[in-house]
């Protein structure tokens, strides 16, 4: 048996990503125009399109997610003394330095700018090299089954489907298997537990005292729909461009698209249905919230892209796609916004946009790193995101204040005084924010921390409870 040699796909099988996707996400991460080149390459093939992305790109093949199970068999084989040979369609350089990076396969066999090696041309090459039923060959795709065919022995990575049109053309099989809920796997990647941001959308329907109002409450469950599924989409891509600094996380790398448990393909077809049942639910809403979509859908794409890699401008549109989302709800309505509410929107959520860098700093700090993979900051700029962030919350609180003392408030509002509990309820909340922070106990995210936590949950609610009573 250690005279047949054995020969390992590549993408899906011992690593779950796909090179393909992975490589031409990091480079449209660098420049999104690069995406029309990348059609005219593939009409020269799709070997020469592969060559070209990673004569551009660098992997850190490092952190790719390895199949482990896998990997130890790798190493029983060789330790026995049998021939492995890395057989991937992906390019010749990366499948270079995956090899190297393991160090027991013997050759390597790949694509490049004239061939594309996969299905039945790995299938050809394969048999001129060691001959029919001279070789093993692992693989995990459909793609896959003219080798199969050619091979002595079947080795699978995969679930039942694959397994079972595997041994359907080689009867010699051996089944690492691999069992994935992508129904589970598809919710964690949409971080439905962020949705509750998009409850902002309600906000001017409670300001303007239309919460009663059924035509309104619809239009603006409606809208808060459309955002949650838009805001997941973004979600989507954004993981998908941040593969190598989630991978470097301690705690992101263990999201699906990071460790290879939802595939990239998957990925990008979901996000592009969610972004297209946003898009229906929003033309059931006047053009204004259309418009207001679009604008955070552009602003979100720049974030991603380039604006969350400069120091102190990320924070800055963190803050606005916050606020962005009360405008939204109000352009559902038909609700003119007072230029108060927009200002102490801004202020409040930029504070929690400082609070959601420290806490990244703080973490970076304390696991000796000196700076935070993928942002703009140091760890030694924690002490002035710290008062950067404390300030512009105090100020938020200082706005509220003069809003209470406005001429407005007596006409919105039957008791105006009863306000005044607001000013009190949102200074002690803030501080807390801040100190929780400064403990080393906050969650990354202060927003989903604030629901989660039942001393800031409390609070909002009893925030909440004030504004009514005091109509």
């Amino acid at each position: 048996m250690t005279a047949i040699p054995l020969c390992v796909d590549l993408d899906g099988t011992l690593t779950a990503s796909d090179l393909l996707i992975e490589s031409f996400l990091a480079l449209i991460k660098r420049n999104p125009l690069y995406a029309f080149r990348c059609m005219a390459w593939l009409l020269r093939g799709k070997g020469y399109l592969k060559a070209q992305i990673a004569a551009r790109v660098a992997i850190d093949v490092s952190l790719l997610p390895y199949n482990a199970r896998l990997v130890d068999f790798l190493k029983q084989e060789r330790s026995s003394g049998r021939d492995l040979y890395l057989c991937t369609a992906s390019d010749q350089r990366f499948a270079e330095q995956i090899a190297s990076h393991f160090g027991f396969f013997k050759g390597v066999m790949a694509s490049n700018e004239t061939r594309n090696l996969s299905s039945e041309h790995k299938a050809g090459a394969l048999t001129a090299e060691f001959g029919p039923r001279g070789f093993d060959y692992c693989g995990n795709a459909r793609a896959d089954i003219p080798v199969w065919k050619q091979a002595r022995k079947a080795i699978v990575v995969g679930g039942k489907s694959i397994q079972a049109a595997a041994q359907k053309v080689n009867q010699a099989t051996v089944i690492f298997e691999n069992k994935r809920s992508f129904i589970r796997l598809a919710v964690k990647e949409m971080r439905v537990y962020q949705w509750v941001k998009n409850l902002l959308i309600f906000v001017p329907l409670l300001a303007s005292h239309r919460f009663t109002n059924a035509d309104a409450l619809i239009a603006d469950g409606i809208a808060f729909l459309s955002m949650c599924f838009c805001a997941s989409s973004v979600y989507l891509l954004n993981d998908m461009l941040d593969l190598d600094a989630d991978r470097r996380h301690n705690r992101k790398r263990r999201r699906p698209f990071a460790s290879g448990e939802f595939p990239l393909a998957a990925g990008i077809c979901l996000m592009f249905v969610l972004l297209a049942l946003s898009a229906c639910l929003a033309l059931m809403l006047p053009t204004k919230f259309q418009l207001a979509l679009a604008g955070y859908v552009a602003t979100t794409l720049a974030y991603s892209f380039r604006l969350k890699r400069v120091m102190l401008v990320d924070v800055f549109v963190l803050a606005a796609l916050y606020t962005a989302r009360i405008v939204a709800g109000g352009m559902a309505v038909n609700v003119v916004l007072s230029d108060w509410l927009i200002m102490f929107s801004v202020m409040i959520f930029l504070s929690l946009a400082m609070v959601k860098r420290y806490t990244e700093l703080d973490k970076m700090q304390r696991e000796g790193k000196a700076s935070a993979a993928g942002r703009g900051y140091l760890t030694e700029d924690m002490s002035i995101v710290r008062s950067f962030g404390t300030a512009a919350g105090y100020l938020a609180v200082v706005i509220l204040a003069l809003y209470m003392n406005s001429a407005n408030i007596r006409v919105l509002y039957s008791h105006p005084h009863r306000l005044w509990i607001l000013f009190f309820l949102l200074l002690f909340w803030i501080s807390r924010v801040w100190m929780v922070a400064f403990r080393g106990e906050m969650h990354d995210d202060p927003i989903v921390f604030s629901i989660k936590n039942r001393a800031s949950f409390t609070v909002i609610a009893l925030c909440v409870l004030t504004v009514i009573i005091a109509i």
